[in-house]
C-alpha cells in the first residue's frame, strides 16, 4: 500500500497515466482550515503537462474536483464547484463538487479527469514480446505484475500520478502558511552541464544575513516568487534559465534528454519539529524527495560539499539570536532549527528518448530499440519543482502534527464545563 506522509497527515492516490482519472484522498488535515478549489488548482496548473513549452507536448487541463472533507453553512457557496455528469446503464446522474469551505477533519477526496490520452502510441510495449525502454520501469513492472501491467503512458509509473502529491501538498502548504507563515519555493539550479550562478538557498541565506532575521516577510518572498515565474524555466537565474531553455530545445530536436537539479527551500519553518532517529525529518524528506520519479540524489543543506570540510569550517555558529549560517540546511539530528529547510534534488535524463538503443523484449529477447511514437518531457526536472515542494509540505505538516501530539492539554478534552 502506497501512502505519502503519515501516519498523522497522509496522501493516497490511484490512477494510471491513460486511465479515466487520477483520484486522491488526503487524510488528517486538522479541522477549521479555509480551503478553496482555486487555491488547490493554482499548484496543479504549475504541474500540468502543457504548462511549460520545454515539457511534454501532452496538453491536459487537469482541473480538480473536490468531493469531500469540506463544509460551510452557506450550501450554495459550498457546492458551487464544477458540475459532474454521469450516464450509467442509461441512467443519468448530476451533481456538483465543492468550491470552498472549511476542512472538517474528515478525509478530503479529489478527482482530476484525463482527456489528452493517445494510447495507440504505446502499442510497441504490449504483451510478452513488447519492447523495453532502457532506464524505464517497463521490464521490472511487467514481471512484478505477472504481465498484468498498464503500458499506456507508463501506467502508474507515469509522472501523472504526482497529481495526488500536488493536491495533498497544496493543502499541507496552505495550512503551514496560515499557522506559521511557512512558504516553500523551488528553483532549477542545473540542466545538463549548465549550472545556475544564482542559487535559491544562497539568496535566502544572504537576505537573512543582511537583515539579521530568521523570518522572511511576505513582500520579500513575493519578490522571489516573481523572479522565479518570470524566467524561461522556473529558476532565480534568468540568464541560466534562457540558456537552459535553448539547450532543452536543441536536445529535444536531437531526440535525446537531459538531467537536472532542483533546489527546494522552505522559509519561516517552525523549530523543534521532527525526531532524532526513525521518525527523523531528514530521513522522511530524503525518502519523499529522493523517491520521486527519476530522482537519483537528494542532499540536505550543503550536501556533498561538507565531505571536504573540517568541523571548524562546517559547524554553524550560534548566538542568542539563533544560527548565524545554515550549512545544516535547517535540520540537526533530524529536528528543525527554525532556519530554512534547504534540499537539492538530482534528476536523471528522461528515460524515453528517440535515439536508437540496445535493449530487450519483455521475454528477454535482445533487440535494437527505437521509439515509434509518444510525447515525453526532454527534461523532467523542468516541471518537478512544484511536486518536490508538495512532498516537502506533506512531510513537514505530518511532523508538526506529530510534535503537537506530544503536548496534551487536558482542557481540550472536556465536553461540558
Amino acid at each position: 500500500m502506497e501512502i505519502l506522509g503519515g501516519p498523522l497527515f497522509a496522501v493516497a492516490g490511484a490512477g494510471e497515466s491513460h486511465g479515466p482519472a487520477i483520484t486522491t484522498i488526503v487524510f488528517g488535515c486538522p479541522p477549521g482550515l479555509r480551503l478553496s478549489r482555486t487555491a488547490v488548482q493554482q499548484y496543479l496548473d504549475r504541474r500540468r503537462p502543457g504548462s511549460s513549452r520545454h515539457g511534454t507536448p501532452r496538453n491536459e487541463k487537469d482541473k480538480v474536483v473536490l468531493l469531500s472533507g469540506l463544509y460551510q453553512d452557506d450550501h450554495a457557496a459550498l457546492t458551487a464547484g464544477p458540475a459532474i455528469h454521469l450516464t450509467v446503464d442509461n441512467a443519468e446522474f448530476q451533481t456538483t463538487g465543492y468550491e470552498e469551505g472549511f476542512t472538517t477533519g474528515e478525509p478530503i477526496s479529489a478527482m482530476v479527469l484525463s482527456a489528452g490520452t493517445k494510447s495507440g502510441h504505446y502499442a510497441q510495449f504490449m504483451g510478452p514480446t513488447g519492447a523495453v525502454r532502457p532506464g524505464h520501469t517497463d521490464l521490472v513492472k511487467y514481471h512484478q505484475s505477472k504481465g498484468f501491467v498498464d503500458v499506456r503512458g507508463g501506467g502508474r509509473s507515469s509522472y501523472r500520478s504526482t497529481i495526488s502529491d500536488v493536491i495533498g501538498g497544496s493543502i499541507a502548504r496552505i495550512y503551514l502558511q496560515e499557522a506559521f507563515g511557512t512558504v516553500i519555493l523551488s528553483s532549477i539550479s542545473q540542466v545538463g552541464p549548465l549550472q545556475a550562478g544564482v542559487r535559491l538557498g544562497d539568496t535566502v541565506a544572504e537576505w537573512m544575513r543582511i537583515h539579521g532575521r530568521q523570518t522572511i516577510p511576505t513582500d520579500a518572498i513575493k519578490q522571489l516568487q516573481d523572479r522565479l515565474t518570470a524566467a524561461e524555466i522556473h529558476s532565480l537565474d534568468a540568464d541560466f534559465a534562457h540558456a537552459a531553455g535553448e539547450l532543452i530545445k536543441k536536445t529535444r530536436i536531437e531526440g535525446d534528454s537531459l538531467g537536472a537539479a532542483v533546489e527546494v527551500v522552505a522559509v519561516n519553518v517552525p523549530a523543534l519539529v521532527g525526531e532524532p532517529l526513525y521518525h527523523s525529518l531528514k530521513v522522511r524528506l530524503m525518502g519523499a524527495l529522493g523517491g520521486l520519479h527519476a530522482v537519483q540524489s537528494c542532499e540536505i543543506g550543503d550536501g556533498i560539499q561538507v565531505v571536504s570540510r573540517r568541523g571548524s569550517e562546517n559547524n554553524d555558529p550560534i548566538r542568542r539570536s539563533g544560527y548565524q549560517s545554515n550549512s545544516h540546511g535547517g535540520l540537526i539530528g533530524g529536528v528543525t532549527t527554525g532556519m530554512p529547510l534547504v534540499c537539492r534534488v538530482g534528476f536523471k535524463p528522461t528515460s524515453t528518448i528517440h535515439k536508437p538503443q540496445q535493449s530487450v523484449r519483455k521475454n528477454l529477447e535482445e533487440m535494437a530499440f527505437e521509439l515509434e511514437a509518444g510525447r515525453h518531457d526532454p527534461c523532467v526536472g523542468v516541471r518537478a519543482g512544484v511536486t518536490l515542494e508538495s512532498r516537502l509540505a506533506i512531510e513537514l505538516l505530518n511532523a508538526v502534527l506529530w510534535r503537537q501530539s506530544q503536548h496534551v492539554n487536558p482542557q481540550q478534552f472536556q465536553l461540558f464545563t
